[in-house]
């Protein structure tokens, strides 16, 4: 008799959770039991639709959700904290749904009623409760199939053991409802600054002189071009090295 085996697939599981849910519902059942429905209706489900996601179930106030590819899950959870965050201002902190997100790209068993099984959903649901409220962590596996598609600032976390996971598992954070300027290690590039020196007529004949001006002349055009580059032209160049040598 032959061993039926489970049918497995590799791929993207993304676990969403609401925040203090319990704490929010004892505060006010109704009214965020309500909220809750407007923004699964109107901004969730919507949004992983949108990125070719599919909801494999829900559990009240928390989904897991599966894609075929890992830039759509992670850009669809981004689109869904930014839209979470919108939603959120000028709400006081007591009315405020907030979530955290998990993604992991891993193994998992595919049940008959398409539910999805395993390890590689398991890991998803540990990397969702170690996020911040409106963040996102990443898994290794993940995390190196964005890097270079995608524009994020990601926060290493180091290797963490998860509950009821054997191996450590490397995380990656991302705040994509927070201010750039406060994002954790994002970096300002220096502005490049050029100087362009007038270039010296070697052969003393005045007929070159035109060709030595328009030499240094498209330098300055060329290099002005370069992004975020401040090019100081050479007349200015030529004042600032006369008063140098006057005051030394």
């Amino acid at each position: 008799m032959a061993i039926e085996r489970p049918n497995r697939r590799l791929t993207t599981i993304l676990a969403a959770d609401a925040v203090g849910y319990s704490r929010l519902v004892g505060i006010d059942e109704e009214g965020t039991l309500d909220r809750l429905r407007t923004v699964r209706n109107d901004l969730i489900d919507p949004m992983i639709a949108a990125h070719r996601g599919r909801i494999v179930k829900t559990n009240g106030d928390g989904l897991l959700a599966e894609f075929a590819s890992v830039v759509d899950a992670v850009r669809s959870a981004i689109a869904m904290q930014q839209a979470m965050a919108e939603s959120n201002s000028g709400l006081v902190q007591d009315r405020r749904i907030e979530f955290r997100i998990g993604i992991n790209l891993g193994d998992v068993v595919v049940e008959d009623d398409g539910d999805l099984m395993g390890d590689g959903v398991n890991v998803a649901a540990r990397l969702e409760g170690t996020a911040d409220p409106g963040g996102i962590c990443l898994s290794t596996a993940v995390y190196d199939q964005v890097r270079g598609k995608m524009d994020i600032t990601a926060q290493d976390r180091g290797r963490q053991q998860l509950k009821n996971i054997a191996e450590l598992v490397q995380i990656y954070s991302i705040s994509p409802a927070q201010p750039a300027a406060a994002a954790p290690h994002t970096t300002v590039a220096p502005r490049l600054s050029i100087v362009v020196l007038p270039f010296v007529n070697l052969d003393g004949s005045s007929e070159q002189d035109y060709f030595v001006d328009g030499v240094t002349e498209s330098l300055t055009t060329d290099l002005s071009r370069i992004p975020g580059a401040f090019v100081i032209a050479r007349n200015t160049a030529s004042l600032s090295k006369a008063s140098q040598w006057t005051s030394g």
